[in-house]
């Protein structure tokens, strides 16, 4: 028994397999990082990092489209693994996460102290959901949202990061 990984996601109850071998499961997982039995929202935003120190080495003309195309993308993403485990909004989906950490960073001059500033303040948003996150997290279904609350997350961690660093 690990204590890493469940055998079984969703009510449709998919496997490891499944997930990994699954292109639109892969993604919604974190590319793997959703599978953590414990704090796997945490875990995907763990995984956001490299994604977001990648696509820091561009411009920010083109971190905003990238950005832009992961929050979109993701609306689909999020709505056909929800479709797939059976389960709106399922815990493993982290690529909303992913989405909003890189929403979270968006304007943030690049230091390891903002990305761990910027990781803390999103997990705080994104766990204790103030207004209006909790309405959209509530009351907005499907894939957009499942994507929402965590962007609305990444712009209230993104507007108190602009000021700390």
């Amino acid at each position: 028994m690990s204590i890493f990984l469940n055998s079984e996601y969703g009510n449709n109850k998919l496997s490891i397999g499944q997930i990994l071998s699954n292109p639109i499961l892969f993604l919604a997982f974190g590319f793997g990082s959703g599978l953590a039995k414990k704090m796997p929202g945490t875990m995907g935003t763990v995984a956001a990092i490299p994604v977001y120190l990648l696509f820091i080495q561009t411009d920010l003309w083109v971190y905003s489209a990238l950005t832009l195309i992961v929050c979109i993308a993701g609306v689909t993403i999020c709505d056909e693994a929800a479709k797939l485990l059976g389960e709106h909004d399922f815990g493993g989906i982290v690529w909303d996460e992913i989405a909003g950490f890189l929403v979270t960073m968006w304007f943030v001059p690049f230091s390891w102290y903002a990305v761990l500033c910027g990781f803390v303040l999103f997990r705080i948003f994104d766990i204790l959901k103030p207004w209006p996150i909790k309405w959209a997290d509530k009351k907005v279904e499907g894939g957009f949202g499942i994507m929402l609350d965590d962007v609305l997350a990444g712009l209230f961690s993104a507007a108190i990061l602009f000021f700390i660093v």
